[in-house]
C-alpha cells in the first residue's frame, strides 16, 4: 500500500499594498487651497457667533405679520416670473434639441460634434446673471431680457444632455433601420429620436423647474418679475413686505415643481393599463365568465 506525501502549499503572490501617496498629496492640495482661499477674505469668524441671533431677528421683521396688502401685484409679478421661465425654456429646448442631436457621437460627424460640444461648455461657463447683464445693454430692462438669458444660458446644460441621452441608446434599433438601407437621418428619426424623446422631454421640464428658481434671481438686476419687486422692497427694508413676497415666491416655486413632477412622472411611465373588467360589478362579471364558458362548451 502506498501512502501519499501530503502536497505542500503553493506559494501565493499577494498583491502589493496600494500606495496612498497620491490620495494623501490631493487631500493636502485641497486643503491648502481651502485655507488659502479662507485667509484671503476679509472674514470675521466673531459673527458666527450673532448670525442666529441675527436670523431671529430679521425672521421675525418678514413673518411675524407679513404685509399683504401687495399681494395681487406680487401674484402678478410671480406670473411674470413664471412665463419669462416658460417661454426661456421653449427657447432653450428648440434650439438645444437639434443642436445636442447633432452633437451625439452616433449622429454628427467628428467636425461639427467638437465644435458644438465646445460651444455648451462655454455657455456653461456663464452664470445666467452675466448673460443678462449683457443683454440688458440690447434689450433694456424687460422681462424679454429675462426669458432671452435663461433660453441662451439653458442650451449648453441641455444640449449636453440631449446627447448624452441620444448616446446612451441601445443599438439595435439603429442597426435595424441601417440594415433596411436607411442613412443617419432614418437613423435618427425612426430609431434614435422614439427612444429618447420621453427623456428628452422630461428633460426639458426639468429645465422649466430650473427656469422658475432663476427668474427670481434675475429680477435683482433688473429683468423684471418677482426678484425686482423683492429687491426694490429689500432695499427700502420693508421686511413685512419682503415676507409675504417670499412666502408667494416659496408657494409659487413648490407648486410649479408639484405640477411638473407630475407631469414628468407620467411622461417617463406612461399612461396605466386598464384592466378590460374594471367597472363591472360581480354579477356582470360572473355573466360574462358564464356567457364565455357557454360559447367554448358550444365550440366543443
Amino acid at each position: 500500500m502506498t501512502v501519499l506525501a501530503p502536497s505542500r502549499p503553493v506559494d501565493l503572490m499577494l498583491p502589493p499594498r496600494p500606495s496612498r501617496l497620491v490620495p494623501t498629496l490631493t487631500a493636502i492640495a485641497v486643503g491648502a487651497v481651502v485655507l488659502a482661499a479662507a485667509a484671503g477674505l476679509p472674514i470675521r469668524w466673531t459673527d458666527l457667533a450673532s448670525l442666529p441671533a441675527q436670523l431671529l431677528h430679521y425672521g421675525a421683521l418678514m413673518f411675524e405679520s407679513p404685509n399683504w396688502e401687495k399681494l395681487p401685484r406680487a401674484l402678478f409679478e410671480t406670473w411674470r416670473s413664471i412665463s419669462m421661465a416658460w417661454i426661456g425654456a421653449i427657447l432653450c429646448v428648440l434650439v438645444s434639441i437639434p443642436l445636442g442631436m447633432l452633437a451625439a457621437g452616433n449622429v454628427g460627424p467628428v467636425w461639427l460634434r467638437l465644435p458644438l460640444r465646445g460651444l455648451f461648455a462655454v455657455i456653461r461657463a456663464v452664470p445666467e446673471v452675466i448673460i443678462a447683464l449683457l443683454l440688458l445693454t440690447i434689450t433694456g430692462l424687460t422681462p424679454f431680457t429675462g426669458a432671452l438669458a435663461l433660453g441662451i444660458a439653458g442650451i449648453g446644460t441641455q444640449g449636453k444632455w440631449v446627447y448624452e441621452t441620444i448616446e446612451s441608446q441601445q443599438e439595435g434599433a439603429s442597426e435595424a433601420v441601417r440594415a433596411a438601407g436607411g442613412g443617419t437621418a432614418e437613423v435618427t428619426r425612426w430609431a434614435l429620436w422614439p427612444a429618447a424623446a420621453p427623456a428628452l422631454l422630461s428633460f426639458a421640464l426639468y429645465r422649466f423647474e430650473i427656469n422658475i428658481r432663476t427668474s427670481a434671481v434675475l429680477g435683482l438686476v433688473g429683468a423684471g418679475g418677482i426678484g425686482s419687486m423683492l429687491a426694490n422692497y429689500t432695499n427700502f427694508r420693508e421686511w413685512d413686505t419682503v415676507g409675504m413676497l417670499l412666502i408667494v415666491v416659496v408657494a409659487a416655486t413648490m407648486l410649479m415643481d408639484a405640477v411638473s413632477g407630475a407631469i414628468r412622472r407620467r411622461i417617463m411611465r406612461g399612461p396605466g393599463v386598464r384592466r378590460p373588467d374594471r367597472g363591472l360589478g360581480a354579477g356582470a362579471a360572473g355573466e360574462k365568465g358564464a356567457k364565455g364558458g357557454r360559447d367554448v362548451a358550444g365550440i366543443r
